[in-house]
């Protein structure tokens, strides 16, 4: 198999290691079916409070599929109608993951790359990072799934932008219309991601699963939305322990420990 995916949690953050840098850490349908397996068990385990995405090495984030193993896994009909179930699988699992996710960015963001990190929550890139969607020079059209993503994060003049120019677009070009939300000096990369995911780890898990539910289902223009499975999220935010340990660690000046109960 070419690539691989390593999955690590520690301290409560779970990390997908995309490593297939000979391919600039392009995804081959065994590294989506493995991550597809980790993002399942990690979604089940209550001891995860973040999920982070990054690419082997400091060159590349993802440059998108494998190419390579298309005239084998995608060469008729059959075998791409396979391709697509494996790697909609992974893509839907890390957009619908419970917990927060967050793209850990470097080098090339290419093509499905740059769907991955549209379906992760935030993108934190240092700034070497290169954005691109090279569709239009392959002769393709990309996911339905991936542009809606796409489209709700940088709005459809961009989006229409990046799809027909296929340009390039460097990391505070993408910063200064939203692509990401921070860009970090290689430098200092590691430190300040560090210091981005940090909050996240320390706060009230359903919170944060409530928040991101929400904001999927207001950004999700083809689904209506479910109102009353939003307010019952509300509803046990209210009814947690976590609630009740923040009013108190407020009130104690104090940090809160939060559980996820």
């Amino acid at each position: 198999m070419a690539g691989q995916i390593v999955g690590t949690v520690k301290d409560g953050v779970a990390q997908l290691l995309f490593d297939n840098e000979a391919r600039r850490n392009a995804i081959s349908i065994g590294m989506s079916q493995q991550a597809a397996d980790l993002l399942e068990q990690y979604s089940a385990d209550p001891e995860v409070r973040l999920l982070v995405i990054a690419g082997a090495g400091d060159k590349s984030f993802i440059s998108g599929a494998d190419i390579s193993e298309f005239e084998k896994t995608r060469k008729d009909p059959e075998t791409a109608a396979h391709y697509s179930k494996v790697s909609s699988r992974m893509y839907n699992l890390v957009h619908d993951f419970p917990k927060p996710t967050v793209a850990k960015i470097r080098g090339f963001c290419f093509g499905g790359g740059m769907g991955l990190a549209a379906a992760c929550d935030l993108r934190f890139a240092a700034d070497d990072s290169l954005f691109s969607i090279p569709a239009a020079r392959l002769g393709i059209s990309y996911r339905l799934d991936f542009l809606s993503w796409l489209n709700g994060i940088v709005g459809p003049a961009r989006t229409r932008e990046m799809l027909v120019t296929a340009r390039r677009y460097k990391a505070a070009e993408a910063l200064s219309f939203g692509l990401v939300h921070q860009v970090a000096p290689v430098a200092d990369f590691e430190k300040a991601f560090a210091e981005y995911i940090a909050p996240m780890a320390e706060n009230a898990p359903l919170s944060m699963a409530a928040s991101k539910q929400m904001i999927n289902a207001l950004a999700d223009p083809m689904t209506p939305v479910d109102r009353e499975k939003l307010k019952a999220l509300s509803t046990a935010c209210l009814a947690s322990e976590d609630y009740r340990e923040g009013r108190t660690a407020f009130m104690e000046k104090r940090r809160p420990v939060f559980r996820g109960k």
